[in-house]
């Protein structure tokens, strides 16, 4: 059986910033009670130990935890690879240096739009100006950077703007992800999800900047896949690179499976990462592709995308075992075309996370 190669870290889910498309759990207040430093330390011995290489520290807010620079140097300690995710809004130089003094190999700092007034009314606060700031000492550290931005309606057209913002910051890598609709963005769908049109538009701008900045620019654009009938690879398979530890300990396959009815969620607190990995009921649900149905089952792309993302399919038909709706060979997939049919109105009012 495979063994990580990634674990996400949610060391917090408390985080100053109000985006509408969060992808954070709704029910907040179950994640109130977080792992302490000495569970963070034992969880990331025993990730290293079952095979992780590199760790993704994120939240909410991670440098909402006044620990992080500890368990940074814990992880460094055991030859992990160390990414932070972060707003930036509290990495100030004297931070930033403890966590370099600690063993932090890399930032990914999100911005919200290309344009500083709509960024901040997307972040709920006046947050632009310091993530611009965080990105720059980033930079003056010599650490690697990657900016990130979430696509969706009101953002989709600033394709152009965020690439060449990426470029002024001196960012090494530049993720243009379309929202994906879990958490908070799943409430907010009918006001984020683009239309065909600004899609297309945006596609055609970063095929143009990838040939344009090749060798300067690495920039990954993660595609919608409620439009083009195609599902996304779910996590390269469920149980087979990536876990992910929620701040409570819950561990599981990504960060939207908690949501599954039925899906027994194990507890770092109450079992080792590694009976986790091979043998809890959750992480060998979907294993492989002995549980999928037809027309999954006789598909020549289920070892390519593996039935689409279950949290999707739970989300649009109630069954996680179905396939994918996003996949054009879904018996469900008319659900996905009304969902988009419905982009090419007017939207509705997001609501922000609280």
């Amino acid at each position: 059986m495979d063994r990580p190669l990634g674990m996400l870290a949610e060391l917090t889910y408390r985080c100053p910033l109000h985006c509408a498309y969060c992808s954070n759990p709704v029910e907040l207040h179950a994640y109130a009670e977080e792992l302490t430093l000495p569970d963070w330390r034992r969880v990331l011995t025993e990730a290293c130990e079952l095979g992780v290489l590199q760790v993704h520290l994120s939240g909410g807010e991670p440098l909402v935890r006044r620990d992080l620079a500890a368990i940074v140097a814990h992880a460094h300690g055991l030859g992990l690879y160390i990414g932070l995710i972060t707003g930036g809004q509290a990495l100030t130089e004297p931070r930033l240096a403890a966590l370099v003094a600690a063993g932090l190999d890399h930032v990914q700092i999100s911005v919200q739009s290309s344009d500083a007034a709509e960024a901040d009314a997307l972040a709920g606060r006046p947050a632009h100006r310091r993530k611009l700031t965080a990105a720059a000492l980033v930079k003056e550290a010599g650490l690697p950077l990657t900016l990130n931005a979430v696509l969706h309606r009101a953002t989709m057209g600033r394709a152009g703007e965020l690439i060449e913002l990426a470029v002024r910051l001196g960012a090494d890598r530049l993720e243009l992800a379309n929202a994906q609709y879990y958490g908070w963005a799943l409430l907010n769908r009918r006001a984020l999800l683009p239309t065909r049109e600004q899609l297309r538009a945006a596609e055609s701008v970063v095929r143009a900047a990838r040939e344009r900045l090749a060798g300067r620019l690495e920039i990954v654009y993660v595609v919608s896949d409620l439009h083009d009938g195609v599902p996304k690879p779910c996590m390269h398979g469920w149980g087979r690179r990536q876990l992910t530890v929620a701040p409570n300990g819950d561990v599981l396959p990504c960060s939207a499976a908690a949501r599954i009815p039925g899906l027994a969620v194990p507890n770092a607190g109450r079992a080792g990462l590694a009976d986790i990995w091979f043998r809890s009921q959750a992480f060998n649900l979907f294993r492989g592709t002995d549980w999928m149905r037809e027309p999954c089952r006789g598909c020549p792309r289920k070892e390519i995308d593996h039935g689409g993302c279950r949290c999707q399919a739970f989300q649009l038909t109630g069954d996680a075992a179905a396939t994918d709706p996003a996949c054009r060979l879904s018996p469900h997939h008319g659900l996905v075309r009304d969902i988009v049919r419905d982009a090419t109105g007017i939207p509705g009012a997001a609501l922000p996370r609280r």
